[in-house]
């Protein structure tokens, strides 16, 4: 990297760093009830988002050849977002044209405030971000540029655990009493970005549309060079089989969580916690896991989402 870059990174990363610690700064203020918002029905976290931005969220145009992740809260969405950026970053390295710029970073849409909106409008294509919103709560503007949209599933009982370990070791979140009441809440949705199944029912919708591509945790957990592949493809990227495994190679868990302080802050902790698939078994009990099978049943049974998913494996 040359000096000119390098000192852009390191001045970025101190911004990234100065910015979490006003939020941790912001969120230890707040009451137990008051770090949860709703908004058109669903929960979202007071200090990362506000009812102004998710409105502004409208507004925000979105290109043709953007690269959007899509994944409800747990499912793999950072792995899956760096795994993107560097995807990009890989393929295009020897391109002149084209430069995403000297360090990964975390971009959902729906964080921060409107003024970021302004901002993207100056940066320069490709751009990767993400989402935690479904379908039918994406800007318009993606779906009238036909945006491709790399959404990222996770069977619902690892996802359920590892979002009451997210909830219990996030600074930004409300504690909860116990993993029963969480188990409950999860099941009826009363949590940030709503019902896991509502989200796998609203991209059921769309599962088969051109610029749209569904990929699972799993998948990539048993063959992440296949998966890194698919990625590639989907996004029209170029990669030789040397680069895939490179990029395959800082992608795995361990590679991510060891420089997830880098890459995340003082988050980094919190949100590559195990990586692992099974973690349920550890904490659903029997009367639960007969709940969450029926649930499953009646919701994604038949599906392409269900058959992607691959339940009875994983579950």
């Amino acid at each position: 990297m040359e000096g000119k870059e390098a000192g852009a990174a390191v001045g970025a990363q101190d911004t990234f760093q100065e910015r979490m610690k006003e939020v941790l700064e912001r969120a230890s203020r707040l009451q137990p009830e008051e770090m949860v918002f709703r908004y058109q029905g669903l929960l979202y976290p007071t200090v990362l988002t506000s009812a102004e931005t998710l409105q502004a969220l409208l507004t925000f145009q979105a290109r043709p050849e953007d690269m959007l992740v899509s994944s409800y809260p747990k499912c793999g969405f950072n792995w899956v977002n760096q795994l993107l950026w560097d995807i990009a970053s890989t393929s295009q390295s020897g391109s002149k044209d084209w430069k995403l710029g000297g360090r990964f970073k975390v971009k959902l849409l729906e964080f921060e405030d409107g003024e970021k909106y302004e901002m993207m409008k100056n940066e320069p294509s490709p751009r990767v971000y993400g989402t935690h919103n479904h379908y039918d709560n994406l800007p318009p503007s993606v779906l009238e540029k036909k945006t491709k949209v790399l959404v990222v599933f996770r069977n619902p009982k690892d996802n359920a655990v590892s979002y009451y370990h997210f909830y219990q070791n996030n600074p930004l979140l409300p504690n909860v009493v116990s993993w029963d009441d969480f188990f409950k809440k999860y099941m009826i949705g009363e949590v940030c970005w709503g019902s896991y199944f509502d989200h796998a029912l609203t991209w059921e919708k769309h599962i088969d549309d051109e610029n749209v591509m569904l990929i699972t945790y799993e998948e990539l957990k048993e063959n992440l060079p296949k998966g890194i592949q698919m990625i590639a493809e989907f996004f029209g990227l170029s990669m030789t089989q040397e680069q895939i495994q490179k990029v395959a190679g800082r992608g795995t868990f361990q590679a991510m969580s060891d420089n997830s302080q880098a890459t995340h802050s003082t988050f980094g902790k919190v949100i590559f916690r195990k990586g692992v698939v099974g973690d349920w078994r550890n904490l659903f009990t029997e009367e639960q896991s007969q709940e969450m099978d029926a649930k499953f049943e009646a919701c994604l049974a038949g599906t392409k989402v269900g058959a992607k998913l691959k339940y009875d494996l994983y579950c």
